[in-house]
């Protein structure tokens, strides 16, 4: 049984790239008899995956998309991502009703029914193993989701209604360039043909999306990357800090996990940390958690600023 199931799994693999595949091509990419290849071919579809064939002179074997998802071929360590990366995601925002977190909680309940037996219940163990504390962050639509990505693969423009952040709504008509998933919010990335100008819109401010019809070519981007370009509208107020703190990355990236921070390694030991931020005082919570000696590279006016906070508590 082993054998054939390895059998099974190195045709499914082949079947997997899309292509067209003559009985002769593959039998002989598996090294297999035509006989067995048709009987692994029919154990396949008995397992829900569609195969499609065409007998006879120019015939062929190919793997077509079908109405329902068949069984899934993880391995066990995909398997574990897979139910940890449903219960994270379904963790965030509110549950709503058509939102990605309310998707993600149902695919959790039933994604062992579409995994290889072997690997049910080792996932059912996992689940009743885990528990995660909820994170209020706002629902997206999954539809709207989706339908900006193919707006965006298929270079279409959308319109929208938005709300901002001061609570004035108005009509968009942009060219949608990439979904942003950013400390737990979702923006998109577009050029608005109204402004002229590139902007940056938060999902869940966004409804009555429509993608239109009319075609657009790609603009060059004025960032390296989408994320590049939303920081820098994000820090566009806010000020650059550069600090050395002695301790491992790790506890660094703890004590500032709430924050968009850069860390490397530091020459000689210890984490270079690069932030942005509206004002020093949001440092001093995370740094006294540390309990290790830091330096501040810049700003020189954030140094003063320590130092005379200093003298304030030595004098306490």
């Amino acid at each position: 049984m082993a054998d054939v199931m390895q059998r099974i799994l190195a045709l499914l693999v082949v079947l997997q790239s899309g292509k067209t595949f003559t009985g002769e091509e593959l039998a002989a990419r598996l090294d297999v008899p035509p006989r067995t290849l048709r009987r692994d071919i029919n154990r396949l579809r008995g397992y829900g995956y569609p195969v499609e064939t065409r007998p006879g002179p120019g015939g062929y074997y190919r793997l077509t998309a079908g109405r329902a998802m068949p069984p899934l071929l993880l391995d066990d360590d995909e398997a574990i991502a897979t139910l940890l990366g449903l219960a994270a995601l379904g963790a965030t925002g509110t549950a709503r009703e058509g939102s990605v977190d309310d998707a993600a909680i149902r695919a959790y309940g039933k994604v062992d029914q579409y995994l290889p037996k072997r690997l049910r219940p080792r996932v059912a163990a996992l689940r009743t193993s885990l528990e995660t504390t909820p994170t209020p962050t706002p629902s997206i639509s999954a539809e709207m989701m989706s339908t900006l990505a193919e707006a965006i693969t298929h270079e279409r423009i959308v319109t929208f209604h938005y709300v901002g952040a001061n609570g004035t709504a108005t009509s968009r008509r942009v060219e949608p360039y990439r979904q942003i998933h950013l400390l737990l919010r979702w923006y998109l990335l577009g050029w608005d043909t109204d402004k002229e100008d590139w902007r940056v819109f938060r999902i869940d401010r966004v409804s009555a999306l429509q993608a239109q019809t009319v075609t657009f070519t790609p603009r060059a981007l004025p960032a390296r990357t989408g994320v590049d370009y939303l920081r820098q509208g994000l820090n566009r107020k806010r000020q650059r800090v550069v600090m050395t703190i002695d301790a491992p990355m790790t506890e660094v990236a703890d004590a500032f996990a709430h924050e968009d921070i850069d860390l490397t390694a530091a020459a000689g030991g210890g984490t270079r940390a690069v932030l942005m931020l509206d004002s020093w005082q949001w440092l001093l919570p995370r740094l006294a958690f540390l309990d290790a000696d830091f330096r501040v590279e810049e700003p020189a006016e954030l140094r003063e600023a320590l130092r005379r906070f200093g003298a304030r508590l030595g004098r306490q």
